[in-house]
């Protein structure tokens, strides 16, 4: 997030349902952790706490995978149909970081 800020870019609406899932994964991720780092915590086996934050980064790259299907579909075609070069190079960056 860092590396984009002070970044003017176009913005493009994401649907409430869209956001809406998103915020819940996150949130789900989020929980996920909280119950891993009690693990850590409460001593519990090294092995479990890495399986279960083996499965906290799935969740996370899961949801990216819904971010970027989401930007593609709706803020990218956007961007394409406004000759916008900047947002689209963004998300080059964005995939660059993923990957």
């Amino acid at each position: 997030m860092g590396d984009m800020e002070g970044v003017d870019t176009m913005q493009y609406e994401h649907d409430e349902q869209s956001k809406k899932a998103v915020v819940n994964r996150l949130s789900r991720a989020i929980g996920h952790l909280e119950s891993v780092k009690q693990m850590v915590i409460d001593d519990e086996d090294c092995s479990k706490v890495l399986v279960q934050l083996s499965a906290v980064q799935s969740a996370l790259k899961n949801t990216s995978k819904v971010i970027l299907k989401d930007h593609i579909d709706h803020c990218i075609i956007e961007a394409v149909k406004e000759n916008d070069d900047e947002t689209i190079e963004e998300l080059k960056k964005a995939i660059d970081k993923m990957i």
